[in-house]
């Protein structure tokens, strides 16, 4: 098992648009194979000194059976399809690739 910890830093102004295209793909992707979670978390608001703030961001917290698991995912017709669909929203993505120490 695999987690893919996405960030997704989006132009000021357009984070709930992109969440909302990403809530409509949500049950394509939770249907493909190897998929065990696909989830998309905002910044908290909040006042912590020592806390890097993130407000412009979406991060897509994913669990996925293997790494070909994932690569088939990306390959995807939905996923072209999506991020042709918010690329002019889009600044970056940063992605890690984690697993259970």
């Amino acid at each position: 098992m695999i987690t893919v910890i996405a960030e997704i830093i989006i132009k000021p102004g357009r984070r709930d648009a992109v969440l909302e295209k990403i809530t409509q793909l949500l049950p394509s992707v939770l249907e493909e194979k190897g998929c065990h979670r696909y989830a998309p978390f905002l910044d908290v608001k909040g006042q912590i000194p020592w806390r890097q703030s993130a407000p412009d961001s979406i991060f897509m917290l994913e669990d996925w059976e293997s790494l070909a698991h994932l690569e088939d995912h990306q390959q995807a017709a939905h996923m072209h399809a999506h991020r042709e669909n918010i690329k002019s929203d889009v600044v970056d993505v940063r992605i890690n690739i984690i697993e259970k120490a």
